[in-house]
């Protein structure tokens, strides 16, 4: 018995090394067909450590930041190789798309204050290669209402694709806690601090506040917003760092990266590397367990109320698990859920897969939830009207709210990246605004996806993705509900 498990245990072992090497060697492969690796992947900022970020304040990581994107500026943006000096790439200093160069660098850590008194503080994270530009038009409606908003760049973030491949979410939480940090300091002892997520920032937020509830010196979140929030994420993230493990040797590094694109977008990185992907499974598989850890009887005792914005199809994040791991834990009446359902007039049902016509009805438990529901969708299948349907915590019956919103017709759903963003935004709007101020340099909402093949710098997934949201007022008017009345407009963004 023991000769024969020994020699199936062999034969085993030699079936998954051949997996394994099979596996790699089509990696290489895959990776080694792509782009050359440029100065933006190659070069990686200087971050502050976690115990540095810890020990300073909101002056010194904005000083940090100014020696970080002077090193980008010297070290990658003045010793750019004639092919790199493109209108199209943002780190070309003579291109319309280079930051420092628009009305405003979007990159960079913001602080935006109301003109009249302080009510509050909101801080706001932004997702995975992005910037603090996504979070902007939300961080407008809290200033409008009072509130000073901190919207940190993340470290690895905002300044070139390479920041990511060495940064860990430990980093990004230490940056979070700097920000509340920050906003309690300029809100007051008293005033409500919120703490509005985007993506993985709003694995972030939950993390913050699980870390607050166990730790009394970490000033305690009166609300949690979540935009499309990583609560989990898809399958792959899980293998993701497998990819990685040929770029162990330098002849390999290309295998460092799950995609290399032109950088042409100036708030937001197209070029991904196996490492963001690891750190952000990571960081959903730690705030799972410390949800799990703080569950009795099914709940989280002492959890801020929590907003989510989620739209039914999503290619990023898990849209489930912001139900299954996160809303059902939460008491009745500490949360709400607004979901987005695909446009049901959008003449192209014979073109939907049927997982993408019933996810909504697939997401779901059987009423009644736990926590208020807004379903924003079509009033009928024949018309372009839409209403958010609500169903009251506890309650089965739905009520309709009319709006008055709706689908572009050539568009059949929003996407993970459209929410935080509206359709008049300078830089993803469908219908940006001729204002000189959001003036980015490229129109990246209005492109017309429509040509030749193989003629387009980058795949056609990327620029027909919905970019914006037709029902961002409907959004910004949820966030309100639960700030005080409006007391003038903002300030514009200062240090």
């Amino acid at each position: 018995m023991l000769a024969w498990l020994i020699k199936n245990l062999k034969r085993l072992a030699i079936l998954v090394g051949a997996v394994l090497v099979t596996f790699l060697a089509v990696r290489v492969c895959d990776a080694e067909r792509g782009p050359p690796l440029e100065p933006w992947h190659t070069f990686v900022p200087d971050e502050l450590s976690v115990a540095e970020m810890d020990r300073t304040d909101w002056a010194g990581y904005v000083a940090a930041e100014d020696r970080i994107f002077a090193a980008v500026r010297d070290e990658v943006s003045r010793t750019l190789p004639p092919e790199d000096r493109l209108p199209i790439n943002c780190y070309f200093d003579g291109s319309p798309v280079y930051p420092p160069r628009l009305p405003r660098d979007w990159n960079r850590s913001q602080a935006i204050a109301p003109q009249g008194p302080v009510r509050g503080a909101a801080v706001f994270l932004h997702g995975l290669t992005d910037s603090p530009y996504s979070l902007r038009h939300v961080a407008r409606r809290y200033a409008e209402r009072g509130y000073v908003g901190l919207a940190v760049r993340l470290p690895g973030h905002g300044t070139v694709p390479g920041g990511l491949t060495g940064v860990t979410y430990a980093d990004w939480l230490a940056a979070t806690r700097l920000a509340v940090r920050e906003a309690r300091r300029r809100a007051g002892p008293d005033a409500p601090i919120d703490i509005v997520g985007y993506s993985n920032g709003g694995a972030l937020a939950l993390m913050y506040a699980i870390a607050a509830m166990d730790d009394p010196s970490l000033p305690k979140p009166a609300r949690i917003v979540l935009v499309s929030p990583m609560v989990g994420v898809t399958a792959f993230a899980r293998f993701a760092g497998l990819a990685g493990l040929p770029a162990l040797l330098p002849a390999f590094a290309k295998a460092a990266w799950l995609s290399r694109l032109p950088e042409f977008n100036p708030f937001k990185y197209n070029s991904f590397p196996v490492n963001a992907a690891r750190q952000s499974y990571l960081l959903t598989q730690t705030l799972q367990a410390g949800i799990q850890g703080h569950l009795r009887n099914g709940l989280i005792e002492g959890f801020p109320p929590v907003l989510t914005f989620q739209s039914v199809l999503d290619h990023t994040v898990s849209t489930s698990a912001v139900v299954s791991a996160l809303h059902v834990h939460l008491a009745a009446g500490r949360s709400e859920l607004v979901l987005f359902d695909v446009n049901r007039n959008a003449k192209v049902d014979e073109l939907l897969r049927a997982s993408a016509q019933t996810a909504l009805d697939r997401l779901l438990p059987p009423p009644p939830w736990p926590f208020p529901l807004g379903v924003v969708t079509n009033r009928d299948p024949e018309g372009e009207a839409t209403e958010a349907r609500v169903t009251e915590a506890g309650a089965s019956l739905t009520t309709a709210r009319p709006l008055d919103l709706a689908y572009p017709r050539d568009v059949y759903s929003l996407s993970h990246i459209a929410l935080p963003l509206p359709v008049d935004d300078g830089l993803y709007g469908t219908e940006p605004s001729d204002d000189p101020a959001v003036d980015f340099g490229v129109r990246l909402g209005t492109v017309a996806a429509r040509g030749e093949r193989d003629a387009l710098v980058v795949g056609l997934d990327v620029l027909m993705r919905m970019s914006s949201n037709p029902f961002m007022p409907y959004l910004l008017d949820k966030v309100g509900e639960g700030l005080p009345p409006a007391g003038g407009a903002p300030a514009a963004p200062g240090g």
